[in-house]
């Protein structure tokens, strides 16, 4: 190394030892974790872009640098001021997680050693633990078919899955999945231009934008009707079904909700899977949130007959405590993974055997972080019982939340939930839906709480997603009183 070069490296490495600093913003963390659970902080103290960038010193410290630990123990506790503080109690808002306190190990470990887990010998640990993550969601659908979760050899009759970046690129993949079952020469000739997918009016918006990006359009979604709760009336799947054929097109795949991203209901699994399984047509189901009700006894009936599907997403960012982002895409048939990407890349694909496995020919990044390691770690820390554990407290807090509400004047609650989202309203019959929102935002504003809305039936509601285990009662009462004293300024 040229003598130049060398002095600068050296330079900077003594201005920013790794342990000094390691240390030094562990403390910072410690420190904003134990003042978020107090829950006397603001949840979000919302500030303009402009105003954070001037108290980051953005363009100082990206012309010259860190100076020295102390410059960037000071800039870390100064973007930690600008964030949303996900560990207060009274954090209700989007799906989420709240991590638990040492979940960012995993993103440490992969910040500093670079392993993607898409090409096992670029990452023989991080591709093992996403192997060993893989058979344990799949032996909970029953589709793993070997003797233990550490078989990671070809079986027959087996399912199969990889972990990608969030629910839409695993939704993607999912279709992709189907089309390539129902029109193989898709891959290389183009989508033909009878191929639709019909589901739920309410499917999450990644249905219809994986169906753009296939090139098939977003009219290529054919809803269903749903009930006054945004659940899938199964009444209309036939007559839907003989609609598309008389137009002369052909279903890829009938898709479910499990659950509603906006009501958290879920749709009647079961039945959907009756329909699909006589008319032979490919069912997916959308669990990125609910999927999780598999690990628990008593919420286990709301996914009965998702064992049934043909393929799964599974977000474990939302209620299995992982920072975002990772989500598996399942497939009951190993098969129709395999035949979903046909492609060629000498550089990374081998026809001959190669030790451990690639997830790269099955997933649309080409490089990947070690997601199974976020996953493995995230159960690791207390076990899987505890992650069971927090679940059912998850959707018990929600039905706390409810049963509370409905206690009160003024409240309105159109359904008991299902999981751990609620939505409700406030004078529904004297605050306009444009009240309702300002309702929230005025309450997020004040920082006391951050809860989310949207609409259900074309009617706004509030909506509070249950991720905390240390949301208490108390939480839900102040959360009322809040909400009746901006309330009572609106009106």
């Amino acid at each position: 190394m040229p003598e130049a070069i060398q002095n600068i490296t050296s330079e900077k490495t003594a201005t920013l030892p790794f342990l000094e600093a390691k240390e030094r913003i562990a403390a910072v963390l410690n420190d904003y974790l134990k003042q978020s659970k107090n829950g006397k902080e603001v949840v979000l103290d919302q500030q303009t872009p402009e105003h954070i960038a001037e108290q980051l010193q953005l363009n100082t410290i990206f012309k010259n640098g860190f100076q020295n630990v102390k410059s960037l123990e000071d800039f870390v506790k100064t973007y930690l001021d600008h964030t949303n503080h996900l560990s207060n109690p009274r954090y209700m808002g989007h799906q989420v997680a709240v991590p638990q306190d040492l979940s960012g190990v995993p993103d440490w470990i992969h910040g500093t050693i670079n392993n993607p887990s898409s090409l096992y010998e670029m990452g023989p640990a991080g591709a093992t633990l996403e192997g060993f993550m893989i058979n344990w969601m799949l032996s909970k659908l029953k589709w793993f078919k070997g003797d233990h979760l550490c078989d990671f050899s070809t079986l027959p009759n087996n399912g199969s899955g990889v972990l990608t970046h969030g629910g839409s690129v695993a939704n993607l993949t999912a279709l992709s999945a189907a089309r390539a079952a129902i029109a193989p020469e898709a891959w290389t000739e183009g989508n033909p231009s009878d191929l639709v997918v019909i589901g739920p009016a309410t499917a999450h918006y990644s249905i219809a934008r994986a169906l753009s990006i296939m090139g098939m359009g977003k009219n290529a979604f054919v809803p269903v009707p749903v009930d006054a709760n945004e659940v899938i009336l199964t009444e209309h799947l036939e007559p839907v079904l003989k609609h598309v054929k008389k137009e002369n097109k052909r279903v890829m795949a009938v898709v479910a909700n499990a659950c509603a991203t906006s009501s958290g209901l879920f749709d009647p699994l079961d039945e959907m899977a009756d329909f699909c399984k006589k008319h032979k047509l490919w069912f997916h189901v959308d669990g990125a949130h609910g999927a999780v009700a598999l690990l628990s006894k008593t919420e286990k009936s709301k996914v009965s007959g998702i064992e049934r599907a043909d393929s799964l997403i599974w977000d474990a960012h939302k209620m299995l405590q992982v920072p975002a982002l990772c989500t598996a895409v399942l497939f009951k048939n190993q098969e129709h993974q395999w035949n979903n990407f046909r492609q060629k890349g000498s550089y990374v694909f081998h026809e001959n055997e190669v030790i451990g496995m690639d997830s790269m020919p099955f997933t649309v990044e080409c490089t990947k972080s070690a997601l199974g390691t976020k996953l493995f770690w995230s159960f690791a820390l207390q076990g899987e019982d505890a992650m069971t554990t927090f679940i059912e407290h998850s959707f018990q807090q929600a039905r706390d939340l409810y049963n509370y509400l409905n206690s009160l004047e003024n409240f309105y609650c159109p359904y008991p939930p299902e999981s751990n989202i609620l939505c409700f309203q406030f004078r529904p019959d004297q605050l306009s839906d444009q009240n309702q929102l300002a309702l929230r935002y005025e309450l997020i504003n004040s920082g006391t709480f951050y809860i989310t809305s949207c609409v259900v039936q074309g009617k706004r509601f509030l909506r509070t997603v249950l991720m905390n285990p240390d949301t208490k009662q108390q939480d839900f009462v102040e959360l009322a009183n809040a909400i009746i004293e901006i309330g009572d300024q609106i009106q």
